[in-house]
């Protein structure tokens, strides 16, 4: 059976998309990986062509319990709150991006109550994405975040344009310090599986 790993916030912009697909091709070496596109945009689907991973559709989603597959990436859209619950019970780790922003933070508040609702806090990760350099923005950030019983990364994903990019490159393999965010964050992922 695979582990899942969630990717959600019920906001939209903080690079949900972007994120999962980075820490699955990363992934693809090392193990058999998939990724679930339940974002009714599409934007990962629109890459499956592409993609060094396979990307399934949603309605795929339930057969994948059985399937050979060692880790699931689930990309969600935002406002998904009537199956968000659903996918918290169903995934191995809960990753919740987020930009470093007053309003992103208002609405992680919703998301973090999904979460504790489904009994996640103890497998979620609330991951600093699109970070910008040199702003004391990110450690007020982190202060107003410590309320919620949920843990920070310690690794951040810097605001580069690799990342922009990584769709059409495969992922960050190019590109050290992308490549080096995206392999502390798998490792804290990892770290939270027991792997």
């Amino acid at each position: 059976m695979p582990y899942f790993i969630l990717t959600t916030h019920q906001k939209g912009g903080v690079g949900k998309s972007t994120l999962t697909y980075n820490l699955a091709v990363h992934l693809k070496d090392k193990a058999k990986v998939c990724i679930v596109d339940m974002d009714v945009q599409g934007s990962l689907s629109d890459f499956k062509d592409f993609s060094p991973v396979p990307i399934l559709p949603a309605e795929k989603l339930s057969e994948l319990n059985k399937s050979d597959f060692d880790f699931v990436f689930i990309d969600t859209p935002p406002y998904l709150s009537n199956k968000l619950t659903e996918l918290c019970n169903l995934a191995n780790v809960i990753i919740i991006p987020t930009k470093a922003g007053v309003f992103d933070v208002l609405a992680i508040k919703s998301t973090i109550e999904i979460v504790n609702k489904s009994k996640g806090e103890k497998k979620a990760l609330i991951v600093f994405n699109m970070v910008k350099p040199n702003t004391s923005l990110t450690d007020e950030i982190k202060v107003q975040l410590s309320n919620y019983n949920i843990k920070v990364a310690q690794t951040m994903v810097s605001d580069l344009v690799a990342f922009s990019r990584s769709a059409l490159h495969n992922g960050v393999e190019d590109n050290k310090k992308a490549l080096s965010q995206i392999e502390g964050l798998t490792n804290e992922i990892l770290t939270i599986l027991s792997i």
